[in-house]
Order: structure tokens, then sequence, then C-alpha cells
């Protein structure tokens, strides 16, 4: 364990009771929303910075008024309770301003990934059933793109900028008052309602819009102010997506209900990075593995010893990454947590131990009781004993991690909120795993747990794998691909390329003589994000399947891109020539030694 206060014993117990308690208080107020947490503090010290979103200063007073703007604008438009709003927008303070307003007077926002296009951004318009979208004037011809492809009507905001025939909204809120919604202007809406959709890739098929109340906002913003111990004078650096929940509500909300401020950069920059950090004078910031990893290869900067962070909050930082990030950045705490969207448990590591996604300390394991459990890779479900039970996996023992649920906890300790798909939700829950009638949710996340009981993440189970700091579907992928002149099949999948987090995206092709590489690259450039068009290619004239008509994925996946196991032609897409190349054994070997053409 390392030799800092913040690691030791007693450090630890405080931030597990801190959270405890400041979550305990929640339950006091059923009908206190984020939102209020947010005038109260604006009633107390609203001239307080809370948020700095580009080159401008929002103070607790300023950034309600925005909120009570968007709820009155929801309300003139009819908005009932439950009816569903689409937030398709960059990084900008008004995005969060967007929904704190709208779901305080019974709106549901549903956080859109604004890297999608095409059938994957008219799939979550269409399983929300939105009756407005609010998209940025950046992607306004996206979103009318996908809008052709939806069944159900709704009509569509630009913010940020003009777009012919479309009412522009942030200067349409400016018509309504910023001050404190009369009793008269708001709704029964309680802890127990929706607030947001949040889009999980799972484990298998196109996006899944995950259930999120307000209690779970709550939960997550208390929750984290506690186990960070944030102050009104501590200010988070945010430069994750606000459409995710770890960008959009724990980086978020964790400082404001502190009094903290929070530092919302549209887009991470390696280069940039600790001169905003510096300048900005933050306290803490969250990551994602990758962005470590990025740090850690950039080129030292002053900035980068000078700066007052104390912890540094988030998840999939690597082991081999996470000694030489702490040494070289001198970081006195790193607070790795593992927590899912809809998931019913999370894992926290205040021990500093690298590596670890974290544990649940003895006195909480009756309250958030999470297992690993025997797993049967070919079928890919949990293995059943003679008496039809699940099996706990001894130490370091690889299964799925799995969480006890209990929907009558007045808190959020094993809750699962669903899907928006009611048959997507059921696929989640395990029945009868260790006695008979109980149920337990399904990460779909392989783990494995160590003598003294710190879990490790494995991998994700099934056809996602995660890249960039974001989950890809490999049948959404492969059904783009097939939709190219001249793939008669795809077998998309995931490959480790050393130095990096996660896995990379790789796609075993069919093709017909008339396949033309370089228009395909243009064509899937259009149809996917960034994050989830293929890296490498496997060129054949057939995919191999197995006696059940599946796909050998398993022997594509060992062989990877590697030449010296694979004859088919190989090709990696190669930033310096904007398109896939030939990749030769002594382009592997370079790739091997960290020096990524992409």
């Amino acid at each position: 364990m390392p030799s800092n206060n913040k690691s030791s014993a007693r450090a630890v117990l405080d931030s597990w009771t801190r959270a405890l308690t400041l979550t305990a208080r929640i339950e006091e107020n059923p009908q206190r929303l984020l939102a209020d947490v947010i005038q109260e503090l604006a009633d107390k010290s609203g001239e307080a910075t809370a948020l700095i979103s580009g080159e401008t200063c929002f103070s607790f007073q300023s950034i309600i008024q925005k909120v009570n703007r968007y709820s009155r604008w929801a309300l003139e438009q009819g908005i009932r309770k439950g009816d569903v709003v689409c937030l398709l927008m960059h990084n900008q303070a008004d995005y969060i301003a967007i929904w704190l307003g709208t779901t305080r007077v019974g709106a549901v926002v549903a956080l859109i990934n604004d890297q999608l296009v095409g059938e994957a951004l008219a799939h979550c318009i269409e399983i929300v059933t939105p009756r407005h979208m609010i998209v940025s004037a950046t992607l306004y011809q996206v979103a009318i793109d996908a809008q052709r492809l939806v069944g159900s009507q709704f009509k569509l905001w630009v913010h940020g900028g003009s777009a012919v025939g479309y009412p522009r909204i942030d200067f349409e809120v400016e018509r309504y008052s910023g001050e404190c919604l009369a009793a008269t202007e708001r709704r029964s809406i309680g802890l127990s309602d929706r607030a947001l959709w949040i889009y999980t890739s799972g484990t298998t098929g196109l996006p899944k819009a995950a259930s999120v109340s307000h209690r779970r906002v709550l939960t997550w913003s208390f929750w984290f102010a506690g186990i960070m111990d944030v102050q009104p004078t501590d200010r988070m650096y945010n430069c994750l997506p606000l459409h995710h929940s770890t960008g959009g509500v724990v980086a978020v909300g964790s400082l404001l209900v502190s009094g903290g401020s929070v530092v919302v950069r549209e887009k991470f920059s390696a280069h940039e990075f600790w001169d905003d950090v510096l300048r900005w004078n933050c306290t803490l910031f969250q990551y994602i593995g990758e962005l470590c990893r990025y740090l850690v290869n950039t080129l030292p900067v002053p900035a980068e010893k000078h700066h007052r962070i104390r912890l540094c909050c988030g998840n999939g930082l690597r082991a081999d990454i996470w000694t030489q990030f702490q040494e070289r950045f001198k970081i006195p705490q790193i607070l790795e947590f593992y927590a899912a969207t809809e998931g019913s448990f999370s894992l926290f590591n205040l021990e500093g131990k690298p590596g670890a996604i974290g544990r649940v300390p003895g006195f909480l394991s009756h309250r958030f009781p999470a297992e690993i459990v025997s797993f049967d890779f070919e079928h890919e479900v949990p293995i059943r004993d003679a008496d039809g039970f699940c099996i706990r996996c001894g130490a370091n023992e690889v299964g799925e991690a799995i969480g006890r649920l209990n929907e009558n906890s007045e808190s959020m300790a094993g809750r699962f909120e669903g899907y928006s798909n009611s048959e997507e939700t059921e696929k989640k829950i395990l029945h009868s795993v260790f006695v008979e009638g109980d149920a337990w949710f399904r990460t779909g996340d392989l783990m494995h747990k160590d003598e003294k009981n710190f879990f490790y993440f494995v991998d994700r189970i099934g056809d996602t794998f995660r890249w960039k700091g974001e989950n890809v579907s490999t049948r959404q992928v492969a059904e783009v691909l097939c939709g190219y002149p001249g793939v008669t099949e795809a077998i998309v999948y995931g490959v480790t390329i050393p130095g990096t987090e996660g896995r990379a995206g790789m796609a075993a092709l069919a093709v017909e003589r008339s396949f033309d590489l370089i228009r395909f690259r243009t064509f899937i450039n259009d149809r996917l994000p960034a994050f989830a068009c293929p890296i490498f290619l496997r060129l054949q004239a057939k995919l191999e399947m197995t006696a059940t008509f599946k796909q050998k994925k398993y022997h594509l996946q060992r062989d990877g891109y590697d030449p010296s196991r694979v004859t088919d032609p190989l090709y990696v897409d190669d930033a310096s020539h904007a398109g896939y190349i030939l990749l030769d054994q002594s382009g592997f070997d370079r790739i091997q030694r960290g020096e990524t053409p992409f």
C-alpha cells in the first residue's frame, strides 16, 4: 500500500463514511432534485464559480438562471412528465443547463453520443421516441439525415448557430425569466422518476438506452463527492464527453453539490491538458485509461510539474501505466473505480493498488453484494452446478461479475432501473443464482478477484470491446461493413496493441474482386464514429464457419494482425497516408514497439 496519508486505513474509512453519510440524506426529501441543490447553493453563495466553459466563467447564480430558463422553455412547449428530449451536442455549459432544467419539470433527456451518424444515430433516437431534439449547429445536418430514417415525429432545435427552417433554442430561451421557479411552475417530480436515458452498448447489438432516475443522479453526485472529499475550494478538470455518465453526471454533479467548480473542455487534448489544469487552478480531474496513456506518451512540459492536482478519479488505468503516470506527474492519489450506468453495484480502489478496480470492504459487503461466477465461454452464460445454481469463482479465477438486486431498497444499492426495451432488461437479470428466487444483475464483464478481495477487470463478454474509452459493438460495425459493395461477409473483433488501453478494431472481410479499398474507407468513415472504424483489415475470399454456422472469431482473434501467423493480406489504417496500407512484418514490428501509425 502506498505510504501517503490518503491511502492510510483511516483515510479509506473516512471516505466510505462520508459517502454513506451524504447519500443517506438524499431520502430525507424525495422531491429534492439536483437542480434544487444547485438552486440552494446559488441562494447561499451565488457569485461563487460553478462552471468554466471555453473562456467563460459561470457563477452558481448564472448557471441556475440558465437552468430556470430551460425549465420555462420546456413548460411553454407543453412537455409533460415522461416526454423525451434528445440532446445531441458538444461539451459546453448549456449542455448541463438543458438537461438539468428540462428534467426538473418532468422531461426525460436522452444524452446521445455526438459522434454517431446515420442508422446508429437514428436507432438511438427511435428507441426513446422523443418529442423534441436539441442539436449543436455543427451537427444539425447529421441530425436531419438521421431524422429521415426515424418513423416517429419530433421537433428539431438548433443551438449555437443558425440553420434555415429550424429555431435557435439558445436565442429562444432568453425570452424567459431566470428567477427561481414558482410553486405553480413546478411539477410533481421525485427521486423515483426517470431523469435521463444514457446509452450503453452492453455486450451485443446496437446501443441500449439505460434508465437513470433522479435518485441515481443524486446518488452518483453525493457518493463521489464523499469519496473524493470534495470541498468548495476544489475544481474539477473534465474533458470527458458529457453524454457519458462519468463525464456528464459524476464529474459535474459531485463538484456542484459540494459548492466546487468544474472546467468543461469540449474535447481532450494531450498537448494542452496540463496548461489547462494549471491555468484554471484545478485540484481534481476525471480520467479514462486512454487519457492517462496519451499523457504519459507526451513530451514533458513545465506545467506538468507545477499543478495543484490532489486526486484524479476514473476507470481503465492499467497497472503498467499507473505507476509511471503517478510518478511522472506527481499525482498524490489515484481513485480507480468500476461502475456501469445501469449497474447495481460499484467498486472503489481507495487503497491505490495499481491495476485493481476496487473492492467492497467487509463492513459493506451485505449492502453491496458483488460476486464473480464461473463462466461458460463457449455459450457465454454462467455455469450452473448439479442443483442448478451458479458457482462462485475462487481466488484469481476468471468469471462474470454479478451484483445482487434488491428492488425494495430505498437507496441505489441493489437497484437496476433497466432499459427502454423490456426484453433487453430481462436479459441482464440472472434468477435463482445461489438460492431459489434470488436475482442478480449481469455486468457482462469478466473479472477475477485476488486473495485480498481486490477485483480486476479482464474483458467484456460477447460482441463488444472497448476502444478510445468507448464500447464498440462488433455486430453494428459488421452490418455497416457488409453494406459496402464487394463485401460479402464481415467478422469484427478487438485486438490488443502494446501500450494501448482496451482493444483496437479489426475486421476479417470476405471480398469480391470488385472490392475497392480506397472507397471502402470513405464509406465506413461516413457511417461510423471514428472509434468504431476498424484499424486492421484481413481480406479473405471466404470466412470460416462452425458446424452450427457461427463465425470462427476465436481463431481470428488469436492470429490478430501478425503477418507471421496470417497468410491473408493484412492492412492497417495509416494516418500519414489517410488510408489503409499493406501491413508487413516490419510494420508489425514497429507497432509492437509502440510506433503506431494511427
